[in-house]
């Protein structure tokens, strides 16, 4: 896995991308990135509640954020 993928993301997601967002998700070969991504975007176009909207952003972000963290630390080792 490129962790550019995950660089993508974080950088659409912050940025509102969404259809560069939807590209990498079918692109990816991270099928987590790609699932957290999905139900992201499906909470953004047909909202539940504004909670659910948070939640799947927030999973989303952690998702990323440990992703470029676990990479940083294959790459120093």
């Amino acid at each position: 896995m490129d962790n550019i993928d995950y660089d993508k993301a974080l950088y659409y997601t912050l940025w509102g991308h969404w259809d560069d967002l939807l590209v990498l998700m079918v692109r990816t070969n991270d099928d987590l990135l790609s699932k957290k991504i999905e139900q992201f975007l499906h909470a953004y176009h047909f909202p539940r509640s504004k909670q659910y909207l948070m939640t799947t952003h927030e999973e989303l972000m952690q998702y990323i954020d440990h992703a470029l963290l676990s990479q940083m630390s294959l790459a120093s080792t």
